[in-house]
């Protein structure tokens, strides 16, 4: 594997548990949601945000991964 490729990969890879990471967050606090303690709702459009961003960020690296 070529040096160029493996940093691609290994940007990709840390895209994808950024990704899943910001998911895990998103999904977590919208648990919270239904329990006892005080959330606030924007906190949980502030983490889907994020998740959004994180995912458009992983979509497009991959994309430009594929090449021509």
């Amino acid at each position: 594997m070529r040096r160029d490729q493996h940093t691609t990969t290994s940007q990709l890879e840390q895209l994808r548990a950024e990704a899943r990471y910001l998911r895990d967050r998103r999904d977590l606090y919208r648990a919270k949601l239904y329990g006892p303690r005080p959330t606030r709702v924007s906190r949980l459009e502030e983490l889907e945000r994020q998740y959004d961003l994180a995912e458009s960020r992983l979509r497009r690296a991959e994309r430009d991964n594929r090449g021509p």
